[in-house]
């Protein structure tokens, strides 16, 4: 079972036609599952990322 770690939550706006209809949508966040010192945790693809990037 893998254990949420990240905060980020759907982002919800207007979608704008040409006639500016506007029609609810969300956008999801990137939610990945990865294996963190044996662990499986979900966090977001930024997240994953940056935690790379300072293992290096």
């Amino acid at each position: 079972m893998a254990t949420k770690v990240t905060t980020k939550k759907p982002l919800t706006g207007n979608r704008r036609s040409h006639a500016l209809n506007a029609t609810k949508m969300t956008q999801k966040p990137n939610l990945q599952k990865k294996t963190i010192n044996g662990e499986k945790v979900i966090i977001s693809a930024r997240e994953a990322r940056t935690l790379n990037k300072k293992a290096a």
